[in-house]
């Protein structure tokens, strides 16, 4: 996920909100202490997630580092006592060993192949994908991140991987991750997906963490809508730990906390499917996203649990 432009948390934003605060049980952390907020926040992580978004890359890797099946097997250990399912966002240059360590620990999995502009890349992420699948090891198919977003591909070009995908692994859903609204403006890539794949970011909105739990709902079933009854997997919704501040969202160890006590009661009390991202701080990310990118993780950069 990068940052994005155009989508702002506004003040109709705030005022829509206002009377949801306090609904379904939500936590009034004005009356829990640092202390009491740590000790929830592991509870609700040891109580279990749906999934998980695999962070590959230690400090001195980044796209485009050949990873080892060894790295892989050790994160996944990490994980698998947290989340049933793992994400991952490629399936080569190493990625490929994510799906494959998953389901020897007993894990699903959501495969993504990553296209961009590289035609050559792209045709070598497909096969991939395609041979995985024939195996037994993807569960979902994520055809594309966000490449609509980042204007890599045309809108026909992205709807072709699809199709071919599709038609190569008819027995497995398929589907595109991008932002929740992309669903609703671009209706012809809504259509052939399985599934819709949608990624909930309250902070790129500059959303304060008080309403941004209310606002990534909203993000859900703004999804849900376009999909006209079609299954709807949240691919990824995260708050960094440090980092600083975008507009109203400010990046911190308590708002943190908050965002996924309060994500995590919601998924499981309603039965949602939803990938937090992420799992390991990567040092990496500073560089598309600023420092705040180097944070997103539930464990830290030396994958050691945080808080």
């Amino acid at each position: 996920m990068s940052f994005r432009q155009g989508h702002f948390f506004t003040a109709e934003n705030r005022e829509s909100y206002s009377h949801l605060q306090h609904e379904e049980n939500q936590i009034d952390y004005q009356q829990i202490t640092p202390l009491d907020l740590k000790s929830l926040w592991h509870k609700t992580l040891e109580g279990g997630m749906h999934g998980i978004c695999f962070s590959i890359y230690e400090d001195g890797q980044k796209p485009g580092s050949i990873i080892t099946e060894v790295q892989v097997e050790r994160r996944i250990e990490i994980l698998k006592p947290y989340a049933k399912w793992v994400r991952s966002f490629s399936c080569i240059e190493g990625n490929e060993h994510v799906p494959r360590v998953a389901k020897k620990h007993g894990m699903k999995t959501l495969v993504g192949a990553w296209l961009g502009d590289d035609m050559e890349l792209n045709e070598r992420e497909i096969e991939s994908l395609i041979s995985m699948a024939n195996e037994g090891l993807v569960d979902v198919a994520a055809v594309g991140n966000e490449v609509m977003y980042r204007k890599d591909l045309t809108e026909d070009q992205l709807l072709a991987y699809i199709q071919r995908v599709k038609e190569a692994i008819p027995h497995i859903p398929v589907g595109y991750v991008d932002a929740y609204y992309e669903f609703s403006h671009r209706p012809r890539i809504t259509e052939i997906c399985d599934v819709v794949l949608t990624n909930c970011y309250p902070y790129w909105e500059g959303c304060p963490i008080e309403y941004s739990f209310d606002h990534m709902k909203s993000m859900f079933e703004s999804a849900k809508h376009a999909g006209q009854g079609k299954r709807v997997i949240i691919t990824e919704t995260g708050w960094p730990s440090e980092g600083g501040a975008f507009k109203a969202s400010v990046a911190n160890e308590e708002n943190a906390m908050r965002y996924f006590i309060d994500c995590q009661h919601w998924y499981n009390a309603n039965g949602i499917e939803s990938f937090y991202f992420a799992s390991f701080d990567e040092s990496w990310k500073v560089g598309p996203e600023g420092d705040v990118g180097a944070y997103w993780g539930l464990w830290d950069k030396h994958e050691k649990i945080k808080y």
